[in-house]
């Protein structure tokens, strides 16, 4: 392999590494959106329209499902979209920062450098973006608990290279197999299926940029390396998952959270749909050999494998 001018420095950066990110940012310079005219923020939301595809809504299947009313599974589903897209501005703002400090003081002439900047920026656009979507929707913000804020200050703070871009590619390969689904539901809201869309297509090259340092950083890595970024990823992984739908849409939506927190942690039909929107994954995390026997038990205990 060809080591470029920056490998001098951060070893283990090729040539064809920097050809990756080139070829995003080609991407980037040709297919980039502008939420703020591509999406139709004054139109009116109809009435009997979900938030997400019902199947995606995590009561479905179940007993409780069956004895909501259809306004009921219209409100729980707009919560649940808008719990997922708070989560989703949490998690990207621990994402920028990971990245900021990843690049920091490397030669801001690469491609990696630039790309990664790049995706700062898009990322603030997905932020402004969700958090519009949510006020249309009426929705008020679900924040992570106390502990879970705290230990994603936590990882924000020490994560580094493949462990810090694990947790980036957990949260955004999750959120894009749901994602493709919603963009598509005829009877989901259009404000819910055009952020979708343009959050689909850009994210799509963050996941190849992460995918990219993931390989690099572990190029050279040795068994103990590897089982500790494995170990590391899963744990971001049970932060992010169990994070993504706060209990209280339940009470949004005239439920007792109680009884539907513990329908939720019974569904099969649940199980199923995590381990769809996780194969991705964990296939690539095999490939990386970052599946071991811990990160598969934390992974198995949050239904993604």
């Amino acid at each position: 392999m060809t080591r470029t001018g920056t490998a001098a420095r951060f070893p283990g950066h090729t040539a064809a590494d920097d050809d990756v990110s080139k070829r995003l940012l080609d991407s980037a310079a040709t297919l980039s959106y502008d939420p703020a005219t591509e999406i139709d923020w004054e139109a009116p939301l109809p009435d009997g329209h979900y938030g997400l595809n019902p199947e995606w809504s995590t009561l479905y299947g179940t007993r409780l499902w069956g004895e909501m009313s259809e306004e009921q599974r219209v409100t729980l589903t707009r919560h649940e979209v808008c719990s997922i897209m708070t989560t989703g501005i949490w998690f990207e703002m621990i994402l920028q920062q990971m990245v900021l400090r990843d690049q920091y003081l490397k030669d801001p002439g690469s491609a990696e450098f630039r790309f990664a900047l790049t995706e700062i920026a898009d990322e603030c656009r997905h932020s402004i973006m969700f958090a519009r979507a949510c006020e249309k929707m009426g929705v008020p913000q679900y924040k992570p608990n106390r502990l879970i804020a705290q230990a994603g200050r936590l990882y924000k703070a020490t994560a580094r290279g493949e462990l810090a871009y694990g947790g980036i590619l957990v949260a955004e390969e999750v959120l894009d197999v749901m994602q493709r689904d919603w963009m598509r539901g005829e009877n989901v809201l259009e404000i819910v299926r055009g952020t979708s869309r343009i959050h689909v297509v850009e994210e799509s090259r963050h996941m190849k940029f992460a995918r990219q340092e993931i390989r690099e950083r572990l190029r050279d890595a040795g068994p103990a390396r590897r089982r500790a970024a494995a170990t590391g990823i899963a744990a971001g992984a049970f932060v992010i998952v169990s994070s993504m739908v706060h209990p209280g849409v339940y009470r949004a939506a005239g439920l007792d959270i109680e009884r539907a927190v513990a329908e939720v942690r019974g569904s099969e039909h649940r199980r199923a749909m995590m381990r769809t929107s996780s194969r991705h994954l964990m296939a690539f995390l095999a490939e990386a050999g970052l599946l071991t026997r811990a990160s598969t038990a934390i992974y198995r205990r949050i239904h993604m494998l």
